[in-house]
């Protein structure tokens, strides 16, 4: 025998059973080296195998886990599991990648992929089976931790999409006050704001959320020293228990909680800062247990204060425009009701003075009184297109058009009229009808507009002299009867000149045969 084994140990049999070893031991050694749990049990669920990798993320050495109870690993809740695995086992079946629970020697609970495989004898029946644990905790934690951010993200979407539909403050913060207590597990929710009224004052308004308000007796928040850094914007206050904290209890007149208070014992209490850095009020949560308020709490709870601030702002903005608003449409219709008080007055005060002229006139020719009564007729003109204006600044091509309307029954033939867009004052408008009035009324009894081939143009242009910008609109006439300057000036000219008068303001006459041509200089005013 002795013999044999040695012929073997020499021969090709003992190189066929060296090489088996070695595939054994190095079998052995990776199930060794491997970083997932291995372990080998029983049906009975008995413990017989146990690599290094099941050592370092169970806790348990070979020699204290090998001959116990698998039930060792598995939380008590959890051993319907074992039951179901050695059912499935025992038909065969592989589990593969069944993600579950397993608690370790030191009584964490841990994250575990496991696969599961029967182990067979040489006649197929299955003696025992192979689990395969892999820790997944990091993976879960993470997991956990993207969904919470997750679940976060569309809490602050809905939240902001909620108070961001509507600008009225008081909504909104009734609005924040239920959604903060809802999301921050609080039994009883305030919000303590400022608001200023119409008058400029500053006052104090609350919300409730969670109890009636005549249960919830908070009192004036500023006057106690537990409020007082939520209002000054300090930072977030968050207690376990609020009646352990140092500034508790010594503040007039109560020194503690007010008789018939409801109970408080966990805290949180959160600034809302507006962008300016002004602080607007402050969220108030609190409930009758101790630490019910985490740090991701108070960080949902600070986000939901920063969008409260915007929301804030935006319904104030939305208050004082609307406030600015009817202010300005008050006031438009002040200014209507005076514009037209003022026309209808200019008009009886024309009227007056027509009469009057009549009255003084009577023994005057008859064209002197017509043209005093068209000169009228041109400032009533002026004055309605300044009072359509708003009595402020006048299209110049508005102001020509309006004082030629009375001598422009065929204006597409007889005037042309051009020059830029360009807007003068009241003053200068009112002026320039006057002048122009004039002039068409020259031309119309002896110049272009007397016979029925002559034209006028009339066009204006800006220029600037000495850092003095004015207009200069230039009236020439052709096709009418041929001129010859005047012995002397008549009451038009004068009046003209009399009209443009001041620094960049002025006008030339030139009385060419083939027609008058005035330039008239003013600055726009």
């Amino acid at each position: 025998m002795a013999a044999e084994v040695a012929k073997g140990m020499n021969g090709e049999e003992g190189s066929e059973q060296r090489g088996a070893l070695s595939a054994a031991d190095r079998l052995a050694a990776i199930i060794e080296s491997s970083d997932d749990a291995i372990i080998g049990k029983t049906l009975d669920g008995i413990i017989t195998d146990w690599n290094a990798g099941a050592e370092r993320i169970f806790g348990y050495s070979s020699s204290e886990i090998v001959g116990a109870s698998i039930l060792t690993l598995i939380p008590e809740d959890r051993w319907s599991e074992e039951n179901e695995i050695i059912s499935r086992l025992k038909t065969g079946e592989r589990v593969e990648h069944f993600e579950t629970l397993r608690r370790r020697k030191d009584g964490v609970l841990i994250h575990i992929s496991l696969t599961v495989s029967p182990i067979k004898a040489a006649d197929g029946q299955v003696i025992g089976a192979s689990k395969i644990a892999r820790d997944i905790t990091v993976r879960k934690q993470t997991e956990a931790l993207l969904t919470q951010q997750s679940e976060r993200l569309q809490t602050l979407y809905r939240v902001a999409s909620e108070i961001s539909r509507d600008l009225d403050l008081d909504r909104i913060v009734q609005s924040v006050t239920d959604i903060g207590t809802e999301l921050s597990g609080a039994k009883y929710g305030a919000f303590f704001y400022n608001v200023t009224n119409a008058a400029g004052e500053s006052y104090q308004l609350y919300t409730l959320s969670g109890a009636a308000r005549e249960a919830f007796n908070f009192g004036m928040p500023r006057n106690t020293a537990v409020f007082a850094p939520t209002f000054s914007g300090e930072g977030v206050i968050r207690s376990d228990d609020i009646r352990k904290d140092p500034r508790y209890g010594h503040s007039a007149p109560h020194y503690g909680m007010p008789a018939g208070h409801l109970p408080v014992v966990s805290y949180l209490a959160v600034p809302v800062t507006s962008v300016s850095g002004k602080v607007l009020g402050g969220l108030f949560f609190a409930h009758d247990e101790p630490g019910k308020f985490t740090a991701d709490t108070e960080n949902l709870v600070s986000a939901i204060a920063a969008q409260t601030a915007v929301a804030m702002d935006n319904a104030r903005l939305h208050k004082a425009a609307q406030q600015e608003i009817e202010q300005r449409k008050r006031a438009e219709e002040a200014k209507e009701i005076l514009l037209h008080e003022l026309k209808h007055r200019v008009k009886n005060t024309l009227a007056t003075i027509q009469a009057v002229a009549m009255q003084t006139f009577r023994l005057a020719p008859r064209a002197e009184t017509e043209a005093f009564n068209a000169r009228l007729f041109a400032l009533s003109e002026a004055h309605d297109l300044l009072t359509q204006r708003d009595w402020e600044r006048v299209n110049l091509t508005h102001i020509v058009q309006r004082a030629l309307s009375p001598f422009a029954a065929e204006a597409d033939k007889r005037f042309e009229i051009s020059g830029p867009d360009v807007e003068i004052s009241a003053e200068r408008a009112l002026q320039l009808a006057m002048v122009l009035h004039e002039l068409a009324t020259n031309a119309a009894k002896y110049g272009a507009l007397c016979n029925l081939t002559g034209t006028v143009r009339i066009v204006w242009e800006h220029h600037a002299e000495s850092n003095i910008e004015f207009l200069k609109i230039r009236w020439i006439e052709t096709g009418g009867p041929e001129v010859a300057s005047p012995d002397r000036k008549g009451f038009g000219s004068r009046m003209i000149s009399r009209a443009l008068r001041g620094e960049g303001c002025g006008v030339e006459f030139d009385f060419r045969p083939e027609g008058l041509s005035v330039e008239l200089r003013f600055t726009p005013g």
